[in-house]
């Protein structure tokens, strides 16, 4: 309200410019695009794709509450991102989802690259973090055409939580270092093996043994691992990019201190986040659902 009148002159009350943000984000919402079948066209040579998720504060007032603003529990719901461009561009696209499951959240991505330009010949390299569905939708979304790399540094928090236990203190950089090295050079059932005798009993809680938890997660991940291959090919080896669009899209707006969301709301918001980052404002504007949105009820 006061950046409307330091701007702009205009003085409009905090519910109206709520009702009219709302107003906007439920079309751009409801009307998001959806690529069914693979491209027909080539494509870009290669797509880049990365995808992270974070947690949004959501609440539903209680019904059998007379106060509404009494019985407000709060849950967290992962907002799903994804960003994709061909490589050597710094034009992103994105997408994502709130409510929807990992199958929606693969529709996103799938969305997502051909926006950035996937076709039918395209190479895709995907980026990101030890969570299995993202594996697995890159595989069902893209078949052949997809590769997934787990995050590098993902995996170096593994390793370091096990050089604390397998190693003397001051001599943990240097085997750090070491296992880095071979899991660049292609070398990653070295550095599995080198942890291997090191493995804590079985009768010890997995959140005290660090050393036989990384070690159960390197050996279902050996297939994530190519970052010989990413490093020729010039493709990144860590999810930096998807992460810090986690921040200006998704906390920058839906985090702030104190802010809790109705579902529905929160989607339009993100609707709208991503609508500004792909810079489709134009489009949405000619085609504008509601002439008059100030008296528009959400």
């Amino acid at each position: 309200m006061d950046k409307l009148v330091e701007h702009d002159g205009v003085l409009l009350s905090e519910s109206v410019i709520r009702r009219v943000t709302l107003a906007h984000g439920r079309p751009l919402f409801e009307s998001e695009e959806r690529q069914e079948a693979w491209p027909v066209e080539p494509g870009a040579e290669r797509i880049i794709a990365e995808r992270d998720g974070g947690l949004v504060p959501i609440m539903e007032p209680e019904a059998s509450q007379s106060d509404r603003r009494k019985g407000k529990p709060l849950r967290w719901k992962e907002a799903k991102i994804a960003l994709a461009h061909p490589q050597g561009s710094q034009t992103l696209s994105y997408g994502g989802t709130l409510e929807g499951d990992a199958e929606q959240a693969g529709q996103r991505l799938f969305d997502t690259a051909c926006r950035a330009g996937l076709g039918h010949r395209s190479q895709r390299h995907a980026v990101g973090d030890g969570a299995g569905w993202i594996a697995e939708q890159v595989e069902e979304r893209f078949g052949q055409n997809g590769r997934y790399l787990l995050d590098f540094y993902h995996v170096c928090d593994y390793l370091n939580a096990a050089a604390q236990a397998i190693v003397p203190v001051g001599e943990a950089h240097g085997w750090m270092e070491t296992q880095k090295d071979r899991l660049k050079r292609g070398q990653a059932q070295y550095v599995r093996e080198a942890r291997a005798p090191y493995r804590e009993d079985r009768r010890i809680k997995d959140e005290e043994a660090p050393v036989r938890a990384g070690h159960s997660s390197l050996s279902g991940w050996l297939d994530q691992l190519h970052y010989d291959e990413a490093l020729r090919q010039d493709w990144p080896i860590g999810s930096g990019e998807i992460e810090s669009a986690h921040r200006y899209l998704v906390q920058q707006r839906l985090k702030r201190p104190g802010a809790w969301w109705r579902p529905h709301h929160a989607e339009y918001m993100w609707a709208l986040r991503l609508n500004r980052a792909n810079r489709r404002w134009q489009h949405y504007w000619k085609n504008l659902p509601s002439p008059s949105l100030y008296g528009t009820s959400v």
